[in-house]
């Protein structure tokens, strides 16, 4: 099954060269255009990453991270902070808001697709355990 990954940027072009370098990789992409946007994509469809832009209208990168993290439903979700800020306070800023990892722009194809790759598995591997539990759960056995 291709993975899902989510693009979130508020300028269509930045959107779209993410979506062409992880349509040949052969992802599924989904985009949104805004913090309010994305939070409820991730909460109504099966997202696998999360590409994030910081700098957005209204609501910026850093908030739409903290919402999904503090939200069980999407709280396991890996989210990829891109942006134009180079700081190290703004990476801070960024994994302290629950990113798990943080590119600059503009992004290095290959450290992008090397990222979202490794992401994707460990994804794969967290829902599979989280399956399991539930399973487990259901079944009445003790963990």
């Amino acid at each position: 099954m291709t993975a899902r990954i989510l693009v979130v940027d508020d300028i269509p072009a930045n959107v779209r060269l993410l979506e062409v370098r992880l349509l040949a990789e052969y992802f599924e992409v989904l985009t949104a255009t805004n913090g309010p946007d994305a939070i409820e994509t991730c909460e109504n469809g099966k997202v696998d990453v999360v590409l994030l832009d910081v700098m957005m209208p209204d609501m910026d990168g850093f908030e739409v991270c903290r919402r999904l993290k503090s939200d069980p439903a999407t709280s396991h979700i890996p989210v990829v902070m891109i942006t134009a800020l180079d700081q190290v306070s703004d990476r801070v800023r960024g994994l302290e808001a629950g990113a798990d990892d943080f590119l600059t722009k503009p992004v290095n194809d290959l450290q992008l697709m090397t990222r979202v790759k490794s992401l994707v598995r460990l994804k794969s591997l967290t829902d599979e355990l989280r399956l399991r539990a539930s399973t487990t759960r259901n079944i009445g056995i003790e963990e």
